[in-house]
């Protein structure tokens, strides 16, 4: 949808300031053995550093019921399992399903199966059960703006102890965590350690945050974004430089990324209804007592630009801001940046909307002046194409005569219009994606920019602008095909952007308004 309606925008822009002179006309890597040097940095210690006499005997641990720890913070709720230290639930304090009171506050987890839960650790060549109960050396804890605690369960199994230690921080949406894999048989051990995150598949895809979901990868040089179906024919595998890996829907974003360097492989596949994301270490060799460390950062929550920066690796790629990212990103801060004097998304995308009106106003004052003089033009062209009917190349050639007799650039009317197309594509791409605009007021009936006009009232406001603009663009040089193509114009957009989201309707109704009373005061400066 999304890109039908920017090809709608660009070729609507080229047909109403172009007219006749506009000719309309990354693989998924393979697997690969993973290199100690450039891969997740791995810890070795000694049978001494190890300290297995802290863990707990196996007989003990698979002896205890299963327990719920819930950690509460000022932005989330997160319910952690002792069934193999896993994630249960995370609920997001500051963010609802819907507008409104009546709103639930956004679930990215929230499993009843133990089989679903996600941060499933498990392994190939070490005796690692998922489904056994480990110790936690909590109940549960709350913790404050600038404070962080350990939460920390313990997995004994039979030969082998895996240390799971999350760092909670009070003001963050980012966790630590640390997987320590002990060695307490008498044999020497070797295999791959895996942290599994599992995601459910939506089933109602209407519903707006689902619009876009999928699988995330940023693997080499930039992000692959998959879509469910992409994993119909088989897993997906990347094994070069793979800095974060998760799932993400419009809005939010669930992830794992490398604590350090860079994470060994990923397997992503479908699984029941469900997209795995199973991340594996490199080849870990253990001596009787000699444990292996391997820490990840996480992410559960939104996607704002500013707070996906502040976790590093490169997180705020996520956000796909389309071929003009290096102009939206721009846009998107300048929208956070007056929304803190305003106070109000509405009124900050106003403002925006008229800044770049006046910015581009020179450009926009020589296109309509390029257009009144090329209208000024048509009499003698229509002698032209009288005169030589039977002799196109003979046509040509008279034509452009006429142009440089009269300095008049064909193309001096588009072109300028041209250069505005990024800034106008850049900005539909910002708001489109904007968590900002998600469940933001306006003003009177508009209590949701990110959703469409219930009544459906600035869509039809802004095709009855569209309708006045086309009047007072100069036409003379139009065929009756492409009049009649400009008449049709306000009826496509109108019924294009009924069912869009309120910003973008109000930027694209401001912004006709603010041509229209251009084209006015430029009009009046030529007649004079």
């Amino acid at each position: 949808m999304e890109k039908r309606v920017v090809i709608a925008i660009v070729l609507s822009v080229a047909v109403m300031y172009g007219y006749s002179y506009l000719v309309p006309q990354p693989q998924p890597q393979k697997m690969v053995q993973a290199k100690a040097p450039s891969q997740q940095a791995v810890t070795v210690q000694s049978p001494a550093a190890a300290q297995p006499q802290s863990l707990l005997p196996a007989a003990q641990a698979s002896v205890q019921p299963a327990r719920e720890v819930v950690v509460d913070t000022d932005l989330y709720r997160a319910v952690f399992s002792s069934r193999g230290g896993t994630l249960k639930s995370l609920l997001l304090k500051k963010y609802h399903d819907k507008a409104g009171p009546g709103g639930k506050e956004v679930a990215l987890v929230a499993e009843q199966a133990p089989e679903n839960f996600t941060l499933r650790s498990e392994a190939q060549g070490f005796a690692v059960d998922p489904a056994a109960v480990c110790s936690v050396n909590t109940d549960g804890f709350t913790v404050g703006k600038g404070e962080k605690r350990e939460l920390e369960f313990i997995c004994a199994y039979q030969g082998t102890t895996l240390k799971k230690s999350y760092t909670i921080r009070g003001d963050s949406y980012g966790i630590d965590l640390n997987q320590q894999l002990v060695n307490t048989g008498t044999a020497k051990q070797e295999g791959v350690l895996r942290l599994v995150l599992t995601n459910q598949i939506p089933q109602d895809g209407k519903e707006s945050r689902f619009e876009q979901h999928g699988p995330v990868t940023l693997a080499g040089k930039g992000v692959v974004a998959l879509k469910v179906k992409d994993l119909e024919k088989g897993q997906k595998s990347y094994g070069n430089d793979v800095r974060w890996t998760g799932y993400a829907d419009k809005y939010f974003l669930s992830v794992v990324m490398a604590g350090t360097g860079s994470i060994g492989a990923d397997t992503i596949r479908e699984n029941k209804g469900y997209i795995e994301n199973s991340i594996s270490s490199l080849a870990i060799t253990l001596n009787p007592g000699e444990s292996f460390s391997l820490p990840y950062k996480l992410y559960f929550g939104p996607k704002d630009l500013d707070i996906l920066k502040a976790q590093g690796n490169q997180l705020e790629e996520v956000i796909d801001l389309g071929w003009f990212s290096a102009v939206a990103k721009p846009l998107l801060y300048s929208l956070k940046f007056l929304y803190r004097y305003v106070h109000n998304y509405g009124i900050a995308i106003i403002i925006i909307t008229v800044v770049i009106k006046f910015l581009f106003y020179p450009l926009t004052y020589k296109s309509y002046k390029s257009m009144k003089e090329m209208q000024k033009l048509q009499p003698k062209m229509a002698e032209l194409k009288e005169k030589y009917k039977n002799d196109r190349d003979a046509l040509n050639k008279a034509i452009m005569d006429l142009y440089q007799t009269h300095k008049v650039n064909p193309l001096g009317g588009c072109l300028p219009m041209l250069v505005q197309m990024p800034i106008f594509i850049a900005l539909y791409r910002a708001l489109m994606s904007s968590i900002e605009l998600r469940h933001a007021p306006f003003m009177l009936w508009i209590q949701d920019l990110a959703a469409k006009d219930p009544y459906y009232v600035t869509p039809i406001v802004m095709g009855a602008t569209m309708f006045i603009q086309q009047k007072m663009t100069p036409s003379a040089s139009m065929d009756p095909t492409q009049a009649k193509m400009m008449m049709m114009l306000p009826v496509v957009f109108t019924v294009m952007f009924i069912n869009m989201p309120a910003g973008l309707v109000v930027y694209w109704l401001v912004n006709n308004i603010l041509t229209i009373a251009q084209q006015a005061y430029i009009n009046r400066l030529l007649k004079e």
